[in-house]
Formats: structure tokens, sequence, C-alpha cells
């Protein structure tokens, strides 16, 4: 069944032409997530990188809401007096009714104002606020759930937070309130079942009940329509926080999701269509290092060279010049993340390269943070013996250096046999001694609580990956975020990904994907699928993904044997690249970050608000929506010079000297002509305005004479193929045919 989508996703200019900018004096927006200065996932991510674009946008009148964290708020918080009279008036007079909330500056780009609320605070609440939404919305929520009853919690001193502000302001000030996931999507349902004059936006970034039936093995994208949600979420003990969520998503004015695979997913198990597609952007300017980011990568590559030395010591038998570094990044959730199928498809990697002789070495990290109780002993020491050969090295090279000196200084010729004595000589061997291993390089860095049991270990044994010396593909475990005070690995992660090579993200469960955006604007090619929400809308506005070095793996029409078939066809094929190959696909990569830039995906947002404040005050403003259809989108075309690819090279053969490759590339390939041709293929998003009903002398009509609807009806759906525009057409839900085990 298709999906009618508001606002079409596949163009950045697809977005209506509001004529006048939209005086934002008498509107305040208060933006409401579990993740204000509160890391835990991905919406932390989003709110923070938004955060400069929006305060930019609303200024003194834009306000984030989160919980109370003490260790954040000392690290990234300054707290300060509220500089709205109604919103001081507002957090007096909580606090003096038995409530603990905080005002302060968010230490992040743009400096934008938080509001904080300590839960924990008004726990002696919870049993009353928790009979109050059973008997208004038929809600129950078990004791047990702490993070349902943090949810209750929160939600409920949001709603006071947000009726008393409108209370306390003396204009008619229209407040906007956005709420992400279902976390804070108690307060949206309090606030519309007290009828608040509040406008309301929901987002959701994931569906709790799609997730947890991904992480179940279920063929989740081909049964959509077959689940029966309630029986699904009671089944898994969750049936309490889907009914929060569920409620959020039909209560609000404006329902809105980040990807068009969560819009169809969100159609069948929250029972609504989202409004609008608000895909999740970046500041890129934070990682934009203008044309440096080649040498960041190579210095960054460095620093991970010096790890792998001393984690393999002793067995160390390969080129680290011909060693390519991949990785994966994320939340440990084995199938979804897809890091079972990386896994197989490093098995059937390992076997191509060895039956072909390859010289290449690909070295896989997972950095996925599992229950661990410390470092593995065995990591430790090998770190510890490169530095120990390190300094003898250095020892020795100083005594050499200062004997070299001496002699010439005297006018002579150093007699080589003479400058090394029998001391540095013990100390060397020594020092080779130490290199000793009678054992395999570890796979793991930590020592992991469930050893037998672990999801990712278990698979290593199957397949048989134990970075043995007949490997040319060795893995290691991370199951730990990376830190630049890390004893073992002492790099942060945006330093660990400009290092590597290749980011390998083949999802089956991914709303957006954050992880392969963060490597597109660092200018490092990645690996990402059709069920995620970023390989969706990268298929869309990129004629040919895989020249731009962004891999779409196809999970959705493949089964799980043949989605790992082409993973392996396309690491085999990135391991067959030469280094100005992967150069010059780099730099197409990093050109590809202005589609992930908020400039861009922030007006989606924008465009979200406006809906809502149309919607809920119909007699202040209006919202007159542009027919979608009639805009035609931009799409990076194929590039003009040939893919980087030999497997898509003019050459059929081989055999071509290194040297003939270079100059004949040279010949083929220029990065500023090339370059420059992009630039023109992007087209800058239409700026937004807003209407006042009041300003208009006439009623708004639609183009058959009758007025304008109120919310946006036109469909579209995401390109079916890489080479043909988008289609306005939305392929039926039953044509689906994913197979998942």
């Amino acid at each position: 069944m298709p999906l009618a989508r508001s606002l079409s996703v596949t163009s950045l200019s697809g977005l209506d032409d509001w004529d006048e900018e939209f005086d934002h004096e008498n509107a305040v927006l208060f933006e409401v997530a579990w993740e204000v200065a509160n890391k835990v996932g991905g919406i932390y991510t989003v709110i923070q990188t938004k955060a400069r674009l929006t305060a930019e946008e609303w200024g003194e009148n834009y306000f984030l809401v989160g919980p109370y964290m003490e260790s954040n708020v000392r690290t990234q918080v300054e707290l300060i007096e509220p500089t709205n009279p109604a919103l001081k008036k507002t957090i007096d007079k909580m606090n003096t009714s038995g409530c603990k909330v905080y005002f302060g500056r968010w230490l992040i780009e743009g400096g934008p104002y938080v509001v904080l609320i300590d839960v924990g605070f008004t726990a002696w609440s919870l049993d009353r606020w928790k009979s109050e939404l059973w008997e208004s919305c038929s809600i129950g929520v078990p004791w047990f759930d702490r993070e349902a009853n943090d949810a209750v919690l929160f939600g409920f001193l949001t709603a006071w937070l947000l009726g008393e502000f409108a209370a306390q302001c003396e204009e008619s000030s229209h407040v906007v309130a956005h709420f992400h996931e279902w976390l804070a999507g108690l307060g949206l349902v309090l606030c519309r079942h007290r009828q608040l004059p509040v406008a309301t936006i929901f987002t959701t970034h994931a569906t709790l009940l799609g997730r947890y039936l991904c992480a179940g093995n279920v063929d989740f994208y081909n049964n959509l329509s077959e689940f029966n949600v309630d029986k699904e979420a009671g089944d898994r003990q969750i049936y309490h926080r889907y009914c929060i969520e569920r409620a959020a998503a039909c209560c609000a004015h404006i329902f809105t999701t980040v990807s068009q695979i969560t819009a169809i997913e969100a159609e069948f198990l929250l029972r609504r269509k989202p409004d609008i597609i608000t895909p999740n952007g970046l500041n890129v300017k934070k990682f934009s290092a203008m044309h440096e980011f080649q040498n960041l990568h190579a210095q960054s590559k460095a620093r991970i060279q010096e790890f792998i030395r001393g984690h393999f010591y002793g067995h160390l038998d390969f080129n680290l010049d011909k060693c390519l570094f991949l990785f994966i990044a994320g939340r440990y959730e084995f199938s979804n993340k897809g890091a079972d199928i990386f896994l197989e498809s490093l098995a059937r990697l390992n076997y191509l390269l060895r039956v072909n002789h390859s010289e290449v070495t690909v070295v896989a990290f997972f950095i996925m943070p599992a229950r661990t109780n410390n470092f593995n002993v065995e990591t430790l020491k090998g770190q510890a013996v490169r530095k120990q050969l390190w300094d003898t090295a250095h020892t020795v090279k100083e005594k050499f250096g200062k004997k070299l000196y001496e002699s010439l200084l005297v006018g002579q010729l150093p007699d080589v046999s003479k400058m090394l004595d029998k001391e540095d000589f013990t100390m060397m061997k020594r020092a080779i001694f130490s290199t000793q291993r009678h054992s395999q390089p570890p796979i793991c860095t930590h020592n992991m609580l469930d050893d037998s049991s672990d999801p990712i270990l278990t698979s290593i044994r199957r397949i048989g990956l134990f970075n043995s010396s007949s490997d040319r593909v060795k893995v290691i475990f991370h199951p730990e975020f990376l830190s630049s005070t890390s004893p073992l690995l002492p790099m942060d992660y945006e330093e660990f990904v400009r290092g590597c090579h290749l980011g390998v993200f083949p999802s089956y469960y991914e709303p957006w994907g954050y992880t392969p955006a963060e490597c597109t604007v660092m200018g490092i090619p990645s690996v990402s699928t059709n069920l995620s929400g970023f390989g969706c809308f990268m298929e869309e506005h990129i004629a040919d993904p895989s020249a731009y070095g962004i891999y779409i793996l196809d999970r959705r029409f493949r089964s799980v044997d043949e989605s790992c078939n082409q993973l392996t066809s396309f690491l085999y094929q990135f391991c067959q690249q030469s280094r100005r190959q992967r150069i010059i696909q780099r730099n197409r990569t990093e050109r590809l970050s202005d589609l992930l830039d908020w400039r861009y995906l922030g007006q989606y947002y924008v465009t979200a608000r406006h809906m809502a404040l149309a919607k809920a005050f119909p007699d202040a403003y209006c919202y007159e929506p542009q027919d979608a259809t009639s805009t035609q989108g931009f799409r990076y075309p194929r590039p003009a010079s040939v893919p980087p690819s030999p497997a898509l090279s003019r050459h059929s053969s081989p055999h071509h000297s290194e040297a003939e490759e270079e100059d004949d590339d040279e010949e083929r390939y220029d990065e500023d002509v090339e370059a420059e041709k992009d630039r023109r293929n992007i087209r800058h998003p239409l700026s937004l305005s807003f209407r006042n009903k009041s300003s208009l002398p006439y009623p708004l009509l639609n183009g058959s004479g009758s007025p304008a609807p109120s919310s946006l009806s036109s469909a579209q759906s995401p390109a079916s193929s890489t080479h043909s525009p988008p289609s306005s057409v939305t392929s039926p839900l039953s044509s689906i045919s994913s197979e998942k085990n």
C-alpha cells in the first residue's frame, strides 16, 4: 500500500515558496527531548547539530526542554537566569510548587537556551500521575519499567511547563512545541488532552515496535500489513510504551519522521501517515577541512597503523602500506545494524583475497559498546611492546647520531663497525626477543562478560577468522566507545573515521543512519542499504552512488545470501582500487556533504513548524501548499571522468603498469573541473517565508478555485532506479520481497 507523502523528499527544492518572512516575535518554539544535554543515542546528534540553525531562526524565542542530569550539566550547561519574563514566572512558580526546574545555556554551537527538569525530585507524584494517565488516556504503566516511569514524570512536568507558560504570556503568543520520540511524547498527549493553546509536532526517529520486531529476526518489511500490533507489543512487554508512542503520533497537529522507509513503517505500526519527512542533517562546517581532509586522513591513518603494529606484534607479516581499514560502528544490535551480514561477507572476502593471491590486507574494526569488565591483558601488552621497541630504536638512534656527529666534526668519515657497540646490539636483540608471540593476536580488545554467548565472537568462531598469518582479513572487536583518553586506542571517533578507508553499515533496520552520513561529510566512502533512510536518500539524489563512494546494498529485494554476495563484491571491488583511485573517490564523496547540511535539510523542520502553526491557529496563520509534483528535483549526475572502480573502468585486464594507469587517469580526470560540474548540479532550496492570514486580502484558493487544503496531499516516492529521474508514484508495499532469517 503506497504512502501518500505530504512533501517531496526527492528534492531539496521541492519545498514551498513562502513569499514573506515570518515574524517570530509573537511565536515561541519549545523543542522537547530526553536527549537535550543528555547523550543517549542519535537524537542527541540531531538536536545538537541543528541547534545553531534553529537558534538563528528563532533567536530569543527558542528553548530546548530536557531532563536535568547533574553530571552532564556540570560540563555542558551554563546555568543563568531566564531571559523571557513569562518563562521566568513559569519556572519560579513551578519551583515553589515542589519542582526543580533549571534554566541555562547549552555550551554547544549556537548556544541555545535550555530548560532542564529534575524528574527525580518529583518522583513522589509518580503514582498520582499514573492514576491520572489511566483515567484520562487508559494507558497503564507498570511499576518495574523505570524508563517508562521517567517518561511519565517528564511528560507531566513538560505539560505543566507549557501550560503555565501559556497562562503567563501577557500577549497572544503562539507556542509551538516539537516533541522527539516516545520518551517525550506523553507531554504532547497531555497538551492535547488539556486543550492547551499549543501547536504540537511529534517526530519519531524509529518506531519502538519496528526496532523490536527486526531484532527478533522477523521478515519485517514484507509483512508490515500483517502484524497484529497490539499483540506484538504485548508479547514483548512494551505495550504501555507503544501506547504512548502511538497516542503522541495520532494526537499531534503535525506528525513527522526522518525517512520514507520509516514513514511506511509508521503508517502501519502507528496508524498515521506522516505529514512531512524531516531528514536528519549535520553541521557540515564542523567537519569542513577545506582541501586538507586528505592530509587529515593520512595523519589519522598513521595513528591507526601504530595501534595495528602493537596489536599484531609478533605476527606483523603484512604490509601496512597495502592495508585497508574498514569499520562498523553503532549500537550493539547484531542483526539490525548488519554485523551478521558484514562478518559473513568478510569471510567470503578473505577467501577471494587468498585464492587470488592479493597483497592487500583488510583490517575490520567493530566499534560496538558491549558489557566488559576491563581491557584484555594481551592487547595492553601489545601496545607496551610497541612502545618499548620505539623507545629502544630512539635510544640507539640518539647514540648513533651523536657518534656520527662527532666523527664529522673532526673531518673523518665514520667507521660503521664502531658506531654501535655490544651493548647496543644486546639491547636490540632483547627488544626483538620481546616481540615473540606463540598465540594469535586477540580478536577482542576487552574481556567480555558473556564471551561464550556474544553474537560477534560466536560468529567469528563459526567463520574461522582468527587473525592467523594466512588470513588476508583481520578482525578487531572494540566493545567500547572511542576516546582520546583511552590507553589502548587514544583517538576520538571523528579522528578514527577519518583514518579509515571504508565504513560498512549493512543495516536491516536503520530509520536514518548518522554513521554513513558522518563518513560522507568527512570524505570517507561507505556502504549503506536500501532499507536505511540515508541509503534511500542518496539513491534519490545521486545518479551513480557507487562512483561517489556511496555503495547501496540491496536488502529489500534480495535474500540474505544474495545480499552477502553483493556486499562481498563491493568489498572486493574496493580492495582492487589503486591508491589514486581511492583518493579520487574520497574527493567525490566529500563533495556530497552539501546534501547533508542542515542549511538544506533544516528547511523541512521550518516547514513542519509552519504547518503546525497554521493547523493550530487557523485564524492567525495560513499555510499555502505548493504542488510538490510540479517541482523538478536535482540529482548528482554520474561523474564525467572514468569511475574509480577497476571493475567499471575501460581496461579489461589488470596487467597495465601502475605508471600507465596514473598517466591515463591524469588525462581523464580533473578534480577542479569535475567539482565545478557537481556544484552546478546543486540547487539551493528555495527560501521559506510565512503568510499571516490577517495580511491576505482574499481567501487562499487552489487551482480549481476552491479553498486550498490545510495540509499537503501530493504523493511521491523514492526513485526505484539509480539512473532514472525520481518517480512520482510509490511502489505498492506488497511488491517488497525482502527475506530475512
